[in-house]
């Protein structure tokens, strides 16, 4: 894997499955972090009151540690385990998938529900674009006002994304650097008077 980059899905998709009576919807979605998976969660449980299952997989960042999944109440690894696999076999990271079941009638047993949830997550992946991101790393740079037009020239140039910034006499930009570029980044930065950087989190 190129460190320096990453595959995610552009915007949310959603697809349905049936099998024997069952229906299973799966919600895909990027996601920064595991505070963005939980409001999502919580959506959805609302949404669909009557579903008996929300089972879900997301895996975050590039290091390949952050991930979770739950069968939330179906056999144990009949559904997380198969949605994570799907988000794994595509690449991607920074992405969560939540499957909601309405409940059939008839049981599928364990091979049946490994290939619904299986199968209803590659179907919401299949129709996401995926997409190539930068890898960054945060940094905040304090700087004086009259330094603005300095600082947002750096940023621009090396192609930085603005997380956040706060704009007063003295001002705070929390951003985003490409990790390909970092070097030159900072040095320019530190090049600049009155301008302060720290690495966050």
């Amino acid at each position: 894997m190129n460190e320096d980059f990453y595959f995610t899905i552009d915007k949310p998709s959603t697809a349905e499955f049936k099998d024997r009576g069952s229906k299973f919807i799966a919600y895909a979605f990027p996601i920064e972090t595991t505070d963005d998976f939980k409001s999502q969660l919580q959506l959805l449980k609302k949404d669909h009151p009557k579903a008996v299952h929300h089972c879900f997989a997301y895996r975050i960042g590039t290091d390949g540690n952050n991930f979770r999944s739950s069968d939330d109440g179906e056999p144990s690894g009949t559904a997380g385990k198969p949605i994570l696999g799907q988000i794994d076999s595509k690449g991607i990271t920074n992405a969560a998938v939540i499957v909601i079941r309405y409940w059939g009638g008839t049981m599928l047993g364990v091979p049946g529900l490994i290939n619904a949830y299986k199968t209803t997550t590659a179907l919401a992946l299949q129709v996401t674009p995926v997409v190539q991101r930068q890898v960054e790393v945060i940094y905040s740079i304090e700087f004086d006002y009259t330094r603005m037009n300095e600082v947002m020239m750096v940023i621009k140039q090396y192609n930085c994304t603005v997380l956040s910034n706060e704009m007063q006499l003295f001002c705070v930009i929390k951003t985003g650097i490409p990790k390909n570029r970092l070097e030159e980044a900072l040095y320019k930065l530190k090049d600049l008077q009155n301008v302060s950087i720290k690495k966050c989190g």
